[in-house]
Formats: C-alpha cells, structure tokens, sequence
C-alpha cells in the first residue's frame, strides 16, 4: 500500500513518519512524503535512506506535481499547513493559499484518482473559545483567526468533497502538540531554547489562556487510528486531557530550564487571543479506542531534555527564522 503524507518534513507529520517506520508488520505501508521544505519543514525530521520512504520537494499548489504523486498513492494523510497564528495575523494570504487551495488541490486529485481514506488534519482552534466544557466535533465552527479560518475552510472543503462526491474523507481535530522536532517559534521549544541560552521569554497579556495539551506522539497514533478504524465523513477531536493556563506552562518550564520569573516579559497580548480551548474526544475514544498515554509532565521534561541536547537542530533554525 502506498502512503502519500504531505507536509511530513514539519513537526507533527515527520512525528508521524517515523511512527509508521518503526512498524516491522508486513501490511506496513510504503510512504511517499511532499513538503515544500518552508521555514518550518526540514528534512533533519525525516530518517535518511529508509527503504520504504521517498522523499518528493514540492508545493501541495502545484497541481501537475499533485495528479502525478496521486496517481500512485492509495490513502492520504495530509498535514501539510501554515500554522504559525502570529504568522497569519500579520499576512493572511499565503495560508489561504496553503490551507485552502493546497487542499482543494490534493482533494480534486485524490477524487480523480479514486485514492482513499483521505485523512485531513485540523485543529480544535477552528472551533474559536469555549468558556466552560468541552466542544463536540458537531460544534458549530467559529474561528477566530486568519490561520484558524483557513483550517476551518479546508476543513469544510474536504466534508463537501465527500458529501458530494463520497470521497472517503476522515478529519481530526487536535489539541496543542508538544514533543521534539517542534519548530522553535511555537510556545514550549521557543520559552524553552530562550531559557537555554539565558534569553527573557515573552508571556503573553496576563497568561489566562488556558490550552489542551497533547504529546505529538499519541496524536499521531490518534491520526492512525483514524485511518485505519474511522469512518468516513467523520470528524474526531483528539486532545490529549492536560489543560494549563499559559501562566501555569511558563512556570513548569521555568522551573525545569532551573530560571525564575524574572526571566518572564509580559508583552501585550494577541490580537483576537482566544481565552480557552478544549476538546471532547469521546467519540475517538468510543468508536477507535484511542487515549492519550503520555504523561504530561514526564513528556515535558523529557522534551525540555530534548532540546537541552539537540542544539545542532534548533540553533540553525531559529537564528534563520524565528520572530
């Protein structure tokens, strides 16, 4: 069976990759990888030379690269998106590019091509804030940024694809994903690389902001569990059952980076900073038997010792892009 996994060179994807690797089963797919290779996206993610990878660069826009890789894939998952918030605040167009058009792209290949499941993986931010309880996945959608409104575009997009022309589509919705091989723009690895090397970290408004949290582990085993047991035409919430202020998160890393709060700036807050996010994952759990099994703290330790010792990835990195 032949993968194609877009966006693998980035966080959650590679994470993905390497999950699917380490499978010795004979029924193991073989995965053909596509990533424009962005700020975010690095072939340092990917193993090098494995037998049943292929790496492709390109842009999941182009449509001509897409019918061709698409001609020789039987499933889809597909990660590849402009992600970053503060990002699309400032320039909304490249991710209605990406997040919309890229997918609308992959998604009139796969149907011409009868390629299937087609797994689409979103966010919990297209649902905008929730006060108290959790969002079902049929909670109307309510984003509230750029970046979220494209997700949540695509999102809808993909749904029409298979109601309309029965694509098999599954989609899933997660939390906020921690763990190495994070791009250190995002709030763990960059809080965590400015403590390393004795920088202030900046905390947005009062730190209220309360977000799910999710090792990119057990999300990628949720995304299998999608594509493998899910039905199509359905949406699943994968969130991960940790929920932190950012108050509280900045404090867990100071004091695993061993700094106190005077390292802290509070800088003013995001424009549209939606207050709280939280996610019903139930029906993940009920009908695909996933739950999250890290740990919460251990993985964050263990992920702030990840960077402590893999400078010769984030270093490059971050002095290349980071703002």
């Amino acid at each position: 069976m032949n993968l194609l996994v877009t966006g693998a060179a980035g966080f959650i994807g590679s994470a993905y990759v390497r999950l699917l690797l380490a499978a010795g089963s004979p029924d193991a797919p073989r995965i053909t990888v596509l990533d424009k290779l962005t700020y975010a996206g690095t072939l340092t993610n990917l193993p090098t030379g494995h037998p049943r990878l292929d790496f492709v660069h390109g842009d999941i826009g182009d449509a001509d690269l897409v019918d061709k890789l698409m001609a020789d894939a039987d499933q889809v998952v597909h990660f590849a998106a402009e992600s970053h918030v503060d990002r699309s605040i400032g320039a909304a167009g490249e991710f209605v590019r990406t997040n919309v058009l890229g997918t609308q792209t992959l998604l009139d290949a796969a149907l011409r091509h009868g390629v299937g499941p087609f797994v689409h993986v979103s966010t919990d931010e297209v649902y905008g804030s929730i006060a108290t309880g959790s969002w079902p996945e049929t909670h109307p959608l309510a984003p509230t940024s750029p970046y979220s409104a494209s997700k949540a575009s695509a999102d809808l997009l993909a749904l029409a694809c298979h109601r309309t022309h029965g694509l098999d589509v599954r989609v899933t919705r997660c939390s906020n994903n921690y763990g190495p091989h994070q791009f250190p723009e995002k709030v763990i690895p960059l809080f965590v690389t400015n403590l390393l090397d004795g920088l202030d970290v900046p905390l947005y408004g009062d730190g209220r902001n309360v977000r799910d949290w999710l090792h990119v582990e057990d999300h990628c085993r949720g995304v299998e569990l999608v594509r493998t047991l899910g039905r199509p035409g359905e949406v699943y919430n994968l969130g991960g059952g940790t929920e932190l202020s950012n108050r509280d998160l900045t404090g867990l890393l100071l004091d695993l980076c061993g700094a106190s709060w005077d390292r802290v700036e509070h800088v003013a807050d995001r424009k549209g900073h939606d207050l709280r996010y939280s996610v019903d994952w139930s029906k993940a759990r009920d009908e695909l038997g996933y739950r999250p099994l890290r740990d919460f703290r251990a993985s964050l330790a263990e992920t702030v010792a990840w960077y402590r010792d893999n400078r010769a990835w984030w270093e490059p990195l971050k002095q290349r892009t980071v703002r």
